[in-house]
């Protein structure tokens, strides 16, 4: 499985590498997983909601919840080949980030989710914190963590269903090395940052307002 979610991500040139790449934790990297080049390939995207499916067909889920925005994607696949498999409806909903970028239920998906089994997706995770925000939204409302699954760990040493808080694991793993900025070597031998992809736009601009 992991082979076929890295040979995907190539396929559809969502992996790079040799640059410098700032992600949403803020943290910097060589290498990066730009999941946005692989949802328009909906036959791909389609795929990896199937993987995911067919890791949890033998668990009791009711509800698949992912944070916004890549999350939005891959639970209502994950949820439509699960319905498919258990031959039962199985709801797609998802989490936004709110003012304090936490994220939270709205539309009235709390309701969906109180007193369900609730698998939780994410595309990729490098810290963990998204999905530990997604956990503790979820329990929250009343609802019960069955499982928590990425599409792709970073940092399988750190990233373990005990930093998580609820049973973790992962269709692939794609081992990046993360830095801070002040200790990263990349900024140190001046590499430029890529804007492209990333956040690194949005780093450099606020590091100019300082």
């Amino acid at each position: 499985m992991n082979d076929e979610v890295i040979n995907i991500l190539k396929k559809t040139r969502a992996i790079l590498a040799d640059s410098h790449f700032v992600g949403t934790s803020g943290r910097h990297f060589s290498a990066y997983i730009n999941k946005d080049a692989l949802y328009p390939h909906t036959r791909e995207t389609s795929r990896i909601g199937e993987l995911f499916a067919e890791r949890f067909k033998q668990e009791d889920i009711d509800v698949v919840v992912g944070p916004a925005l890549g999350g939005i994607i891959l639970s209502t696949w994950t949820a439509s080949h699960l319905s498919k498999l258990k031959n039962k409806e199985i709801l797609g909903v998802y989490t936004e980030k709110d003012t304090e970028k936490n994220q939270v239920f709205t539309r009235g998906y709390d309701k969906l989710v109180a007193g369900k089994n609730v698998l939780i997706i994410e595309d990729l995770t490098q810290t963990g914190g998204s999905v530990k925000k997604v956990v503790n939204s979820v329990r929250s409302v009343g609802g019960n963590v069955t499982a928590v699954c990425v599409m792709v760990n970073k940092d399988p040493n750190n990233i373990t269903t005990e930093s998580i808080g609820a049973p973790f694991s992962s269709l692939a793993v794609y081992e990046v090395p993360s830095y801070t900025a002040e200790e990263c070597p990349l900024c140190k031998s001046n590499v430029p940052i890529n804007t492209t992809v990333g956040h690194g736009k949005k780093f450099l601009e606020e590091k100019a307002q300082e």
